[in-house]
């Protein structure tokens, strides 16, 4: 599932937000436009097939942070906050 839609460098990012547990899936569609269906299939054609069995397992078992709704209300960002401050994941000038 090569995107014409997203850059090399789009999908490396893609990839680290969706295996992060703190960035919901509504995230990642609200930067690069990405539905969570598409995120999977990106998920599958970019990762080893046992690091992508890894990751649906991860994902489906509990890690409640990665859907807003069953997130809990105390969590009031996207990242972490050690991470540099980005805008549209573009890292934002000093």
């Amino acid at each position: 599932m090569k995107s014409s839609r997203i850059s090399e460098v789009a999908v490396d990012r893609v990839i680290e937000m969706a295996w992060e547990d703190r960035t919901p899936f509504e995230a990642i569609e609200y930067q690069f436009g990405l539905s969570e269906r598409e995120v999977i299939q990106l998920m599958r054609f970019e990762l080893a097939p046992k690091s992508f069995k890894r990751w649906r397992k991860r994902v489906n078992s509990g890690v409640s942070s990665k859907h807003l709704k069953l997130r809990s209300s105390e969590i009031k960002r996207f990242k972490s906050s050690r991470q540099r401050i980005i805008s549209q994941n573009r890292i934002s000038k000093r």
